[in-house]
């Protein structure tokens, strides 16, 4: 899994993460800008910590711990705290991260993260523009909604079977610099195809993302509120991930039993993005092209997005839509 995340130790894993809540944990707002992150550990009181767990937990993810009881009724205490305390992290959307009995008598150690991000793109969109026109789905059918557009020079590059849209935020005098990306693949029933290649192969994100304006013909993207929640233990088993959810086989002695994510995401009033979400453990592009004529970017059909820390490289969010009237 180190290799997965692009870490080749521990040491290195846990200095990529120190620097991306860093940044994303600033909480701080400017001209529309917002990001926040914060993590949180609950420690059943039994529970021995080692040393250098506390120190991680303290000094590389800023994490607030709290030693609780998880006997009897005490659980259900916890658990109510807990879905309090994501509901103050992410500014009210998400008020349930963890589901009623998913913690009890025999849970040991929670460890919870709650991201909250809202930016203002620095094209707005025109809402007395919007329009209703067809979204193709991947079963054939289609559905009406509106559609929203802007000026017509944008960060767009195009790729064999995909292309890919650049929206920027306002940063106003943040440091950080967040955008949000779009990926239309030219077929209306290939992105599986174009998720596995974001997914599988390696740098894939860095060789392909927009970096300069160009003129863009026919430009739609549709408007869309998402929110749904995951039981993501299975996933992870089956990335290779299985050694936390072995008995005994952590140093803690403890495993991991289920691991829950909850995200809301909304796209866009005219004048830009909502996004947050929480995660609770219980314990290629082939050839660029560059355009030499008018482009069109109509986001009519199926999907891939994702919202970017551009300076760490740090993904927030990343999703799909297959319609937009549906949580995804």
């Amino acid at each position: 899994m180190l290799s997965f995340l692009r870490s080749k130790s521990n040491g290195e894993l846990n200095s990529f993460a120190f620097k991306a809540v860093s940044v994303l944990a600033d909480g701080s707002q400017s001209r529309g800008l917002r990001s926040s992150f914060t993590n949180g550990v609950w420690i059943d009181k039994p529970l021995p910590l080692k040393a250098s767990f506390k120190e991680i937990i303290d000094n590389i993810y800023m994490a607030m711990s709290m030693q609780v009881d998880f006997q009897t009724k005490k659980a259900v205490e916890v658990l109510n705290e807990l879905n309090s305390w994501a509901e103050k992290e992410t500014n009210g959307p998400i008020n349930e991260a963890l589901p009623a009995g998913s913690v009890d008598s025999l849970t040991g150690l929670i460890f919870a993260n709650a991201l909250h991000f809202k930016g203002t793109c620095n094209k707005k969109f025109d809402a007395s523009k919007n329009k209703e026109y067809d979204f193709y789905l991947l079963d054939g059918g289609s559905v009406h909604i509106p559609f929203m557009t802007s000026e017509k020079k944008l960060c767009v590059c195009v790729y064999d079977g995909f292309k890919v849209l650049k929206l920027p935020y306002s940063q106003g005098e943040d440091k950080r610099r967040f955008s949000m990306y779009f990926f239309l693949p030219d077929s209306k029933d290939r992105l599986p195809a174009l998720a596995e290649k974001v997914a599988s192969e390696p740098r894939f994100l860095d060789r392909c993302l927009p970096s300069e304006a160009v003129q863009v013909g026919d430009f739609r993207i549709p408007k869309f509120k998402i929110s749904f929640r995951i039981e993501v233990s299975e996933v992870l088993k089956g990335l290779g991930l299985v050694l936390p959810f072995s008995v005994g086989r952590t140093e803690m002695s403890l495993c991991i039993s289920s691991i829950f994510h909850k995200s809301y995401i909304e796209l866009v009033n005219k004048e830009g993005t909502e996004a947050t979400s929480t995660s609770v453990v219980v314990w290629t592009a082939k050839s660029y092209h560059p355009p030499t004529n008018v482009i069109d970017f109509v986001a009519d059909h199926p999907f891939m997005y994702l919202i970017r820390e551009d300076m760490t490289e740090a993904v927030l969010f990343i999703r799909h839509v297959l319609n937009p009237l549906q949580a995804s």
